[in-house]
């Protein structure tokens, strides 16, 4: 039996680190952009916001063009823009005027762009992959974000170091250009257009979909008013909020806060500023695995749900203790731990919006991806505001509480009841 459900998976896997990638290289060239524009941190923090309020505000119309138009060329479309607008980065020139605005601008484009990934892919997953194996398949996605992020900052630190900040941005471009041509010519919106998938797959996917995925037809219409209504969307959407704030402190903030707050030199910076994204990209893979476990053995109020609170909970004890350590290194350690845990949850949210949203997920997981990013655009805006009144850790402890409260949120979420 052929396996293209999984090439397919692993590619949007290497699509979802260059995602991150393109969005993490400006925190590691952070520092050599603020010298050369006379940016102050609470200026850049506006910057890292400016892509987070693009990809906010087109995650639902991301998840609408997804459902409508499919994901093979809505993806497609998608990381041509990413390189296209990562290498405008790099073009601006050092003399532009308001050079804090067109900053901002190219990174509100390069968010805009940005939008379709994960929409996009939880609408192949609602199509491509059987319920029993949508946890693995959104831990394996997710897990590039963490190999993406991880990459990014020993790759771009040598790229700065050996031939300025701007090659490191069209190196990122070039990847992404490329990545996304090889996702237009192996991948299909459908199963059944797939000539390389066997009967026998084919039979083992269209048997682990539910009777609204089988069919092939788009859907009329998207059912707005049944997903604005829904407590499991808001209720998913608020602890992803959380999320969101919380992972954005890691892919914001981090090295800058090994690099000045704690005194580590760049590459110590880059090589400790690593160790989350590792920890994400493992603990994605693993909370997948074990959201697909659970949920077989006690079903998926159990594995999508109580994996989730039991993670998030996790999460933010590590995050108190490590902001709370007085060695640095020891400090990044259990910060790292804490990502960790927080991305042990990540395959719960895009499992249930895929199992409630049916022939909508697209839709559904676009908006309920919008809490996250309205908490990275929060977190990006606002940690530098907060350390420079209470000190750096002070940010931690506020993201502790809010991983909390994401936690609790998961308890009114019932996986079992669909909207479309």
């Amino acid at each position: 039996m052929t396996r293209v459900r999984w090439i397919l998976v692993f590619w949007l896997f290497v699509l979802s680190a260059v995602a991150f990638l393109d969005r993490v290289n400006l925190s590691i060239a952070g520092l050599s952009i603020a010298a050369e524009y006379h940016i102050s941190d609470v200026q850049l923090g506006r910057i890292f916001s400016a892509l987070l309020v693009g990809y906010t505000l087109f995650q639902a119309p991301a998840g609408w063009l997804a459902d409508r138009l499919g994901s093979r060329r809505v993806l497609t479309i998608g990381v041509v823009w990413w390189g296209f607008f990562t290498a405008l980065t790099a073009s601006l020139p050092t003399q532009i005027p308001f050079a804090l605005g067109a900053l901002m601008c190219v990174r509100f484009l390069l968010g805009a762009g940005e939008a379709v990934m994960f929409p996009a892919s939880n609408q192949f997953t609602s199509r491509w992959i059987p319920t029993g194996e949508r946890g693995l398949a959104n831990g394996l996605i997710f897990a590039g974000v963490g190999i993406g992020a991880g990459v990014t900052p020993p790759m771009v630190t040598w790229v700065v170091l050996h031939h300025g900040w701007r090659a490191s941005f069209w190196v990122c471009a070039v990847i992404g250009v490329l990545a996304g041509l090889v996702w237009f010519a192996i991948s299909r919106d459908t199963p059944e257009e797939h000539s390389s998938v066997s009967r026998n797959e084919l039979a083992t996917i269209r048997a682990g979909l539910t009777i609204s995925e089988n069919g092939g037809e788009a859907v009329a219409s998207t059912p707005w008013g049944k997903i604005l209504t829904s407590r499991n969307v808001w209720a998913a959407a608020a602890s992803y909020f959380s999320f969101g704030y919380v992972a954005w402190i890691f892919f914001s903030w981090f090295y800058i806060y090994l690099a000045k707050v704690r005194g580590l030199n760049l590459k110590t910076s880059a090589f400790y500023a690593m160790l989350p994204f590792l920890a994400m990209a493992a603990c994605c893979f693993l909370g997948g695995l074990i959201n697909d476990m659970v949920t077989w053995a006690k079903g998926k109020r159990a594995g999508r749900c109580g994996i989730a609170v039991v993670a998030m909970a996790l999460a933010a004890i590590f995050l108190v203790l490590g902001a709370r350590t007085e060695s640095a290194r020891f400090a990044s350690v259990i910060l790292a731990g804490g990502a960790g845990a927080l991305y042990l949850a990540q395959s719960s949210f895009w499992a249930v919006t895929a199992d409630i949203g049916g022939k909508s997920s697209g839709s559904v997981s676009g908006f309920v991806n919008m809490g996250a990013q309205l908490g990275g655009v929060v977190t990006s805006a606002i940690t530098p505001v907060i350390a420079n009144f209470l000190g750096w850790q002070a940010p931690f402890i506020v993201a502790a509480v809010l991983c909390a409260l994401g936690s609790v949120a998961w308890l009114f979420v019932d996986p079992e009841r669909r909207i479309a």
